[in-house]
């Protein structure tokens, strides 16, 4: 007997393979030759791997396949063990802390990605994913789309740039000398200082271009916090824009060096936090999603350092 199931509301839209990548368990490579060769039928008839499916379409799949189910199903109703910022049927915005990975990896099995599925009531269809990312070292404002057509939204959103605006606070070291606000322009590439040695992000003539805007919120002789406004979304392009001009981020040791770094003042980490993110009006998904630093003090971000 085949294995069959209906595309939900929240998987209308996906193509074909990547459906049945989230729903069932076996490898892309072998899905891709059950649809070639037919065993893999929607509505009865045969379909190609990236043609769109719709809401109430029926799959059927050869009789060995086997459906994924949530690894941790929890009660219905359960919250992700994440701070939440504001959530809606077809949104989850969480500040995501820093040290936490956005996606699960080598060498790390918690993640954003996996409380959320960890929080999935049983039979859950489309598994909330987030349509961004940040690093690992960074905290703030995450999107989490719960909907394939959300996802799909806001991914053409972030990639053209034009209808969001993503702003960050940062403690930079040094007292900030350069004009307030300034745009910062660069071209940046990925490459290894050493055969051996790991990637880092460069200033390069033939790499990619990054802008950003910054503006001084409050400064000290031995650290400075700034509002930054990204332009692009590059590498690690805010760290490494700062440390080009001599003022790396504090808690950066990839980019950064100690020496740079206020004496006597312990540093809680990378102090870098994405605190707001504004969906442009016009757009479905319209408003402004903010979420100031959890950083102790002398690095407490308070209201009034972001009035206006």
């Amino acid at each position: 007997m085949s294995v069959s199931f209906r595309v939900s509301e929240a998987e209308a839209g996906q193509k074909l393979l990547q459906c049945l990548v989230r729903r069932v368990e076996a490898a892309q490579g072998e899905l891709h030759r059950w649809i070639r060769t037919g065993q893999v039928r929607v509505n009865g008839g045969r379909r190609g791997p990236f043609d769109r499916l719709e809401a109430g379409d029926e799959l059927r799949l050869p009789p060995f396949a086997r459906l994924l189910q949530p690894s941790q199903p929890a009660r219905d109703g359960a919250k992700p063990d994440l701070p939440v910022v504001w959530e809606s049927p077809d949104l989850l915005v969480v500040n995501k802390p820093a040290g936490l990975p956005t996606h699960p990896g080598t060498g790390h099995d918690d993640s954003v990605v996996t409380r959320l599925h960890a929080a999935m009531p049983p039979g859950t269809a489309f598994a909330p994913t987030p349509a961004h990312r940040l690093d690992r070292d960074t905290s703030g404002v995450l999107l989490v789309a719960r909907s394939y057509a959300v996802l799909r939204r806001l991914n053409d959103a972030f990639a053209r740039h034009d209808t969001l605006s993503k702003e960050y606070l940062a403690w930079c070291a040094g007292r900030w000398e350069l004009p307030s606000p300034l745009r910062l322009e660069d071209r940046l590439e990925k490459r290894a200082d050493t055969p051996a040695g790991p990637e880092k992000m460069h200033a390069s003539d033939t790499g990619r271009h990054a802008a950003m805007d910054v503006a001084v919120l409050r400064a000290t002789r031995q650290a400075t916090l700034l509002k930054i406004r990204l332009l692009t979304g590059r590498t690690h392009q805010i760290r490494v824009q700062l440390a080009l001009r001599g003022h790396p981020i504090l808690g950066d040791a990839k980019y950064g060096k100690a020496r740079a770094f206020p004496q006597g003042c312990a540093i809680p980490g990378l102090l870098l936090h994405a605190f707001r993110l504004t969906l442009a009006p016009g757009s479905p998904d319209a408003q402004t999603f903010l979420a100031l630093p959890s950083w102790p003090e002398p690095w407490r971000v308070t209201p009034g350092d972001i009035a206006g």
